[in-house]
């Protein structure tokens, strides 16, 4: 999806238009705020030419990562393995198993992400990256909101407005105080600032909230698809309006623990986040679903498509792909996102358009589809939602319009009159160990799925429960050292959200700790190129050997020039290249360092002059 460094918005002029209240009355109000504020615009009051939005100041959060370890793995271990890299856990997002982790700042984000994502008892490793809204606002000159007639939400009304269904708005806030939104609000969190102040702080959130989910037939403003449902704000930006992969992950895991059924992220490059898709995968698994915008940069994205996430394209009036919507196999389902008029943070009213619009129209339609069945699952929601879409360009699923223009009308009927059912259970089968020895931590790998979907997979070692994964794919870390030496047998059992399950075939396996000798020999390692004191220019070639006295399978080698990594690879043999041209003349120091499988480690340094 788009980031950040190639992000861009033309920012409008300020404007008012008068809206009309149900015939009753009418007020002069004032646009949507524009979306300048998050790129670091200033917009003046009077009307100017305004330039165009500069990337924020840097891609990704430094030095932070996300790490998603295995069931059972213990935070000692987690920090054994960050130990050589200088990093420290401050924070762990519930629910999901993912630690923030800090690195030291002379350290390589991305290397070390490299190096620590090899580490089999960790599921993912990903760089916390920051990202921008997805909308911008238009100059508002027409008082009508043709999105709602065109995907019928006003048939969808006769059968659901959504009524007491909770969508977390994860944005940059909401304004409580509107007229179209105060009686919509349950209490939400802020996971930037750790605390409940959920007020808006940039304006997007607001407009987001009001599409989803404004006032309807109380005579004020504007109504919006899902009236009926009920407002979760959820702050996951800083005071600049940019989100984090981190806080929109707490986020939802904080939401999906507080009653939110439907949630909405309309941000930019939100697809591409392994932490984020977890918890989306959590949600769902409370009976929930995460629907995100596609982005804004009308070009193709090569995310690739996920169950646990709703992708949404944006359309325009006439049903066609707008030429700023992103689009891409990860679209799931396209929506109205051109000139969209909605609720503006300060109590007045605005047209915005870009996927962020889109997307809570969406979401406010899983919302009525949601209250006129609350017995279906997510899954079934999600399939009825696609199911029931207006196809567009080619037929059947494309890359611009995924299923199609989403039909509010036709989903929520299907969703009211179709019977939830569920008595199939899960599959689940123990892939590895298949047997044998084991000692030390072991890595236990759990294939499991279900028709509906698969909620949790329990470890049940020697018919104790070890731990549970709410997260596919499925794996523990079984630390064998907690159990006698001797026979052991491992079973998993999978569950639905139904209460449906199903145990594996059992894995017979002797756990032999005392059996085989400690390794407490070190790896030996070596420069073999340059040598100690060589003087070099331009680009140099280092080169480095490791070996083991259990041989060099286990081993990893690491290149440090002057105490940052330059290279990681697993094996003997380590080959890289220095660009001498961007150091300074004069001394530097060239480290290699080699680990093996028990965590022992050996180090080599040398000095070479720049010239």
């Amino acid at each position: 999806m788009l980031t950040s460094q190639s992000l861009f918005l033309a920012i409008g002029t300020s404007a008012c238009i008068r809206a009309d209240s149900g015939g009753k009355s009418s007020q002069i109000v004032s646009a949507g705020r524009l979306l300048a504020l998050a790129l670091g615009i200033v917009i003046a009051p009077a009307f100017a030419a305004s330039p165009l939005a500069g990337p924020p100041p840097l891609d990704f959060v430094p030095g932070r990562l996300l790490i998603q370890q295995r069931a059972g793995l213990s935070d000692v271990e987690v920090d054994k393995i960050l130990k050589p890299h200088g990093g420290k856990r401050v924070g762990k997002i519930n629910g999901i198993n993912v630690h923030v982790v800090q690195l030291p700042a002379q350290a390589n984000s991305k290397a070390v992400a490299a190096l620590l994502a090899k580490n089999k008892h960790f599921k993912f490793v990903e760089q916390d990256q920051i990202l921008a809204p997805g909308g911008t606002t238009d100059d508002p000159s027409l008082a009508s909101q043709w999105h709602l007639a065109k995907v019928g939400a006003q048939a969808a009304w006769d059968t659901s407005t959504g009524s007491e269904v909770i969508i977390a708005i994860l944005d940059t806030g909401v304004d409580a105080s509107h007229p179209d939104l105060f009686a919509q609000m349950v209490p939400g969190w802020n996971s930037y600032d750790n605390n409940g102040d959920s007020s808006d702080v940039h304006g997007h959130g607001t407009a987001v909230a009001g599409t989803a989910a404004a006032s309807g037939n109380n005579a004020i403003g504007v109504a919006s698809v899902a009236y009926g449902s009920k407002i979760m704000p959820v702050r996951i930006s800083d005071p600049s309006g940019y989100g984090y992969f981190s806080t929109m992950a707490s986020g939802l895991t904080w939401a999906a623990d507080h009653g939110a059924r439907v949630a909405n992220i309309s941000y930019e490059n939100v697809a591409s986040s392994s932490t984020v898709e977890s918890a989306a995968q959590y949600l769902k698994s409370k009976g929930g679903l995460t629907v995100i915008c596609a982005g804004n940069s009308g070009t193709l994205q090569t995310v690739a498509s996920s169950g646990n996430l709703v992708v949404v394209s944006a359309t325009n009036s006439s049903d066609a792909r707008t030429s700023w919507s992103n689009y891409g196999a990860y679209v799931d389902i396209a929506a109205p996102g051109q000139s969209v008029l909605t609720t503006s943070r300060g109590g007045g009213y605005g047209q915005w358009s870009g996927t962020s619009f889109a997307s809570p129209i969406v979401a406010g339609t899983a919302a009525l589809m949601m209250a006129a069945n609350p017995a279906l699952p997510a899954d079934q929601v999600q399939s009825l939602l696609y199911s029931t879409s207006v196809d567009l360009g080619t037929a059947g699923r494309d890359d611009y319009y995924g299923a199609g223009r989403v039909d509010a009308a036709q989903a929520t009927l299907a969703a009211a009159t179709t019977t939830a059912f569920d008595t199939q259970a899960p599959t689940v089968a123990i892939s590895a160990p298949a047997g044998g020895k084991v000692a030390g931590l072991v890595a236990v790998d759990v294939a499991a799925s279900d028709d509906v979907g698969v909620v949790s997979v329990d470890l049940v070692v020697n018919g104790s429960k070890y731990a549970t994964d709410t997260t596919a794919p499925h794996g523990f870390s079984w630390d064998t050292t907690a159990i006698a030496d001797g026979p052991a047998t491992l079973i998993a059992y999978a569950y639905d959200a139904a209460g449906n399950y199903t145990g594996s075939q059992p894995v017979s396996v002797t756990v032999a700790n005392g059996a085989a000798a400690a390794d407490t020999v070190p790896p030996t390692v070596v420069f073999s190129a340059p040598a100690n004191g060589a003087t070099v220019s331009k680009v140099v070639r280092i080169e480095g050997v490791a070996d083991d006295n259990l041989g060099v399978n286990g081993v990893t080698q690491s290149l440090f020039i002057d105490g940052e990594l330059n290279a990681t690879v697993s094996g003997g043999t380590l080959s890289a290249r220095w660009n001498t041209k961007k150091a300074s003349a004069g001394n530097h120091l060239l480290t290699l360092t080699a680990r093996d499988a028990a965590g022992n480690s050996a180090s080599k340094s040398i000095i070479v002059v720049v010239r």
